[in-house]
């Protein structure tokens, strides 16, 4: 396998969240590693978080399962059983189906970079708890009673 020259692939900044979800995240950039290597059956991105961003909004997958690796800086991860520090070394894992929402801040003065590993499945759906968001990939992103969102204009 060759190896990945990381400094030429291209940054994703931000995320596709609707207005006015998108905010929280809009610091964050990611580097998608699994896709440079023509990985399917997972996902492998490196993401950054400067300082006050969000890794996303607090969510929980139906069919696909997550892992996250600190590589350096400390983040907070925030779940339905409360904060955890992560620090450089630390780990985190989240399975499928089950509806325990998360997501990582970094409230630190420094910036965080994790590698963040999930499955791929095309039955996914995505809720997030705290807020009128569900996505599919059926359906994009809804409001929790199915209606969709207006398309972004950005």
């Amino acid at each position: 396998m060759p190896k990945i020259d990381i400094d030429t692939l291209a940054e994703r900044h931000g995320s596709s969240y609707p207005e006015p979800f998108a905010r929280c995240a809009e610091q964050r950039t990611r580097k998608a590693l699994g896709d440079a290597a023509g990985l399917t059956d997972f996902g492998v991105n490196l993401l950054q978080l400067p300082p006050g961003a969000w890794s996303s909004q607090r969510h929980w997958h139906s069919h696909e399962e997550e892992f996250v690796y600190v590589l350096s800086g400390e983040l907070v991860l925030i779940s339905d059983q409360g904060e955890q520090l992560l620090c450089a070394g630390d780990a985190a894992a989240f399975p499928r189906n089950c509806p325990d929402g998360h997501h990582l801040v970094n409230r630190s003065s420094a910036l965080a970079v994790c590698l963040e590993v999930g499955s791929r499945s095309s039955n996914d759906a995505v809720v997030y708890p705290d807020i009128d968001l569900r996505w599919d990939a059926q359906h994009d992103y809804t409001h929790h009673d199915g209606r969709p969102y207006p398309p972004s204009t950005g």
